[in-house]
């Protein structure tokens, strides 16, 4: 699945194609993906200025003239197609440019989703409302995290994962942190000290950043939307790495938590 970063590099290389062009056709090829698309959504956007785009945990966001964003989530195997050959079967939304441009949106498994949302009432959208603070942003501390963990028995990884604790967060990106600040994962969260989640929180920032820079990691059908494969995979130091060695003289090990793999260091991480 896409996690932070992809969908970031998601939105920056739609920006280039989308941010200040307006939209001459907007034309949905089904119904929905995961749900419905919005009936009104050829209508609302059709002749719109796009104003901007961003990112809110997983979802991108491109804001309009009109007063409305819309809000794309990439499922498990959604990605951007930018100016294809001709249209795919699994390209179900199609965005053209008054500059020429072609934006197709394809999701084979149609796990992914797109919405309209009042651009002032964003933060009161129902999956919005709850999440976290940004990983990136200043509001994730490690006193953040040790209120939020504050007398939790579960495990710290799991905790992570939840998005009313932290938006956006990922199993890769998780997995990555809590090695290079040499957490266990399978620690109760409550029982992690300060010190662990000072060396924590940069961790978080440091492997995002590293990720976006490196174009997102590449697993099954991600790529970037001009078709680019994102290398950050050829850097993982745990993720998928089950039984090879850890710098420190360990092995690195793979266990289910919540029914996610986890892939960690049992030596130096604990």
């Amino acid at each position: 699945m896409p996690e932070l970063p992809e969908v970031e590099t998601t939105v920056r290389g739609l920006t280039r194609y989308l941010d200040g062009e307006r939209l001459a056709v907007v034309s949905a090829r089904r119904e929905g993906l995961r749900r419905p698309f919005p009936l009104e959504l050829a209508q609302a956007l059709t002749g719109a200025r796009i104003t901007g785009l961003g990112r809110r945990a997983k979802y991108g966001l491109v804001h309009t003239d009109r007063g409305t964003t819309m809000i794309f989530h990439l499922g498990m195997s959604g990605r951007w197609r930018i100016d294809p050959a001709g249209l795919d079967k699994h390209d179900h939304l199609v965005l053209e440019t008054g500059g020429g441009h072609v934006l197709a949106l394809c999701d084979p498994r149609r796990f992914g989703s797109v919405d309209l949302v009042d651009t002032p009432r964003l933060e009161e959208w129902p999956p919005f409302a709850a999440l976290g603070p940004e990983p990136l942003g200043e509001a994730l501390t490690p006193g953040h995290l040790a209120r939020a963990f504050a007398g939790r028995i579960a495990a710290v990884k799991l905790l992570l994962l939840d998005q009313r604790i932290v938006a956006g967060l990922g199993n890769i990106y998780v997995c990555e942190a809590l090695f290079r600040a040499h957490i266990d994962p399978r620690k109760e969260a409550g029982k992690v000290s300060l010190p662990a989640l000072k060396r924590l929180v940069p961790a978080i920032k440091a492997v995002l950043t590293e990720a976006i820079e490196a174009g997102g990691s590449t697993l099954r059908d991600y790529a970037q939307p001009d078709g680019q494969l994102g290398y950050f995979s050829k850097r993982f130091d745990v993720y998928d790495r089950e039984g090879e060695p850890c710098p420190c003289g360990g092995t690195v090990k793979r266990i289910v938590q919540g029914g996610r793999s986890t892939w960690f260091c049992p030596k130096c991480q604990k």
